[in-house]
């Protein structure tokens, strides 16, 4: 997720606690939490498609995937 986006997400959580959001504001803010879950699994599921188990006897095993979407 691009560095100004979470500054954004940043500004509108500031925003909401000290004077609260527009309608507008908080439709923004809504896409924009959903868009940084959505990259956060993302890196996550990649990150564990990509991992091996090594056991102590030396079999490397790739770890099988769940169709489970935790979403």
């Amino acid at each position: 997720m691009a560095d100004e986006k979470l500054k954004r997400i940043n500004f509108l959580a500031r925003k909401s606690r000290e004077e609260g959001l527009s309608e507008e504001e908080k439709a923004e803010q809504a896409a924009l939490r959903r868009e940084y879950v959505n990259s956060v699994v993302g890196n996550l599921k990649s990150q564990l498609d990509n991992t091996t188990v090594i056991y102590p006897d030396g079999k490397a095993e790739k770890l099988a995937p769940k169709n489970k979407k935790p979403f």
